[in-house]
């Protein structure tokens, strides 16, 4: 059988670019004002080791797919290391179709969920796209403690240019993604902004200088 050839949609590489210091330091006052813990790691590496030192030890972590996780080390450190109590390792021999419900709920409302988003606007708003929405409801408000690792090229002045960059950096990126892992074409469903936190603590989030993710 032949392998239906990947789709490669155009990319706008100017959104690979991390956005100078003053502008992650503009942005990270402003999820301040907006309610959010706002933290800024110079390195991926000092940004897993913040995350590390943060997360708890005694409460379920849900990882969202997410290759900004993957590329930090910390999706490793929080599903396989046995630090954490992670809900991914709990449901590793569950039968998810058979069991979809049990893990609609469980992965929609966890403990902690932990993540990336596709913009941060330097007015302190929080932009996600989804294909399926399945880490929407626990970065809404489904989740107990949400946490957000958040590359500098992802800084961008307002919504119109966060908006921008998920269709022509984000989407093309992750549809590319998508059909080599799963075999199917992906597509945005749903964007959730997250712009303000109103329960003290809850909402953290960790600029890194450095590129990471997408």
């Amino acid at each position: 059988m032949t392998e239906n050839p990947i789709v490669e949609l155009a990319v706008d590489e100017s959104f690979a670019v991390p956005a100078d210091p003053d502008r992650v330091e503009r942005a990270a006052e402003s999820l301040r004002r907006n309610g959010f813990t706002a933290h800024i790691a110079d390195t991926i590496d000092a940004a897993h080791t913040l995350v590390t030192d943060l997360l708890p030890t005694d409460k379920t972590i849900f990882t969202t797919t997410s290759e900004t996780l993957r590329h930090s080390g910390l999706d490793d450190t929080i599903n396989s290391s046995g630090r954490f109590r992670s809900l991914r390792a709990e449901q590793s021999d569950w039968d998810m179709s058979a069991r979809h419900d049990d893990v609609r709920v469980t992965r929609s409302a966890p403990d902690v969920v932990i993540g990336s988003v596709h913009a941060v606007t330097e007015d302190g708003r929080l932009v996600t796209a989804s294909a399926s929405g399945s880490q929407l409801a626990p970065y809404a408000s489904g989740a107990d403690l949400a946490v957000w690792v958040v590359g500098a090229q992802k800084v961008v002045p307002d919504l119109a240019t966060a908006l921008r960059r998920i269709e022509t950096y984000s989407y093309p990126r992750e549809d590319v993604r998508a059909q080599h892992v799963y075999g199917v074409r992906s597509t945005i469903s749903k964007i959730l902004i997250n712009g303000r936190e109103l329960v003290p603590g809850r909402g953290t989030v960790v600029l890194v200088r450095e590129a990471i993710g997408y």
